[in-house]
């Protein structure tokens, strides 16, 4: 029988079987063609179909070295959190990357590639240790590929998080094993799994988004359990801004006598029963106490117009401070000694 006359051409890898070829060809072809690159180095030219027609970009991806690849210096993504990248790489060291990353010809250097989409992973690998990386040839890929890319990509809610942990949780898997195989502290799988019960007024405002931020959910659900009453009332309010210093404001008043949730017991040994309601008395004639903000607006003038002070905004030096107009809203930062003091009201 014939050898394929094609086989001469084509540069050699290691096969899957036996190859249908003339003795001097396996002499000729004992190299891998251009080093480093594999089953590669048959793709670098063209990334359409080969000859045997089959693409390139499909099947299996391919282990491509690192420095034969290069990040697109024309990418719109620029900034990379440090903390995210470690992160991604302790589950890489762990389990390699999953999700092969896209990859073209660099024009400008032969042999060599750019990257079109997974830049963070390829920088996770590098901080990993790895000299290698799961890759597929895609030279159809442009800038607005790009952008589309970054712009769809929908990172999980704290939800969603949420309830992955409680299926690992309910496979009887440990918390700390569940943070190792995400790359995430134990602290972060038991704050999500908090999600996952929630009383009734908290869980409301989480899913309605009013509040996103998980630890100052998970403030409020420390807080609803000595205050319900307190904290229920506090959240009725749909234009109550959540932030950290409006719930630090809440557990300040309400640890300071604002419920009257936590109530004396009075003593044991008193007697008889008139004496008992005399705490819980004086406790709700304190309760108004008009000394006490439950939500404090500092209103100022500025400039001629009326307005007040942010008091959640941290402003960019000391002596400023962030303010907003009464009359068109606007938001802007001034410095303190601009600003007229009028009043210290409640909300």
């Amino acid at each position: 029988m014939m050898a394929d006359p094609t086989d001469e051409t084509k540069p050699a890898v290691k096969p899957t079987k036996p190859a249908r070829r003339k003795p001097a060809d396996a002499a000729q072809g004992s190299g891998l063609g251009i080093e480093g690159l594999g089953d590669l180095s048959g793709l670098l030219s063209d990334p359409t179909p080969s000859d045997s027609g089959t693409p390139v970009s499909s099947g299996k991806a391919s282990e491509v070295a690192m420095e034969l690849i290069e990040e697109d210096p024309h990418q719109p993504r620029t900034y990379f959190d440090q903390a995210s990248l470690e992160e991604l790489a302790a589950t890489i060291a762990i389990r390699g990357v999953k999700t092969p990353i896209s990859i073209r010809p660099n024009p400008d250097a032969g042999g060599r590639f750019v990257i079109n989409h997974g830049a963070r992973r390829f920088r996770a690998s590098g901080i990993a240790g790895k000299t290698t990386i799961p890759a597929f040839v895609d030279g159809d890929y442009t800038e607005a590929d790009q952008v589309i890319e970054n712009l769809q990509r929908d990172a999980l809610t704290a939800r969603e998080i949420a309830e992955y942990i409680g299926r690992e949780l309910a496979k009887k898997v440990k918390k700390g094993d569940i943070a190792k195989a995400i790359g995430k502290s134990n602290a972060y799988v038991t704050q999500h799994a908090a999600l996952l019960d929630l009383p009734d007024p908290i869980a409301e405002i989480f899913q309605s988004e009013r509040c996103r931020d998980v630890t100052l959910i998970n403030e409020l659900v420390g807080l609803y359990k000595k205050h319900p009453e307190g904290v229920t009332d506090w959240l009725v309010d749909e234009e109550q801004e959540i932030t950290r210093g409006t719930v630090k404001l809440l557990k300040e008043y309400l640890t300071s006598g604002g419920d009257d949730n936590e109530r004396d017991d009075g003593g044991e040994g008193q007697g008889g029963s008139e004496p008992e309601p005399a705490p819980t008395k004086e406790k709700e004639e304190k309760e108004p106490d008009p000394d006490k903000l439950k939500k404090a607006i500092v209103t100022v003038q500025h400039d001629g117009r009326p307005g007040r002070l942010l008091l959640n905004r941290r402003p960019s030096h000391e002596g400023a401070s962030w303010m907003k107009y009464d009359d068109d809203g606007s938001e802007f930062e001034a410095e303190l000694s601009d600003v007229r003091l009028i009043s210290v009201i409640e909300g």
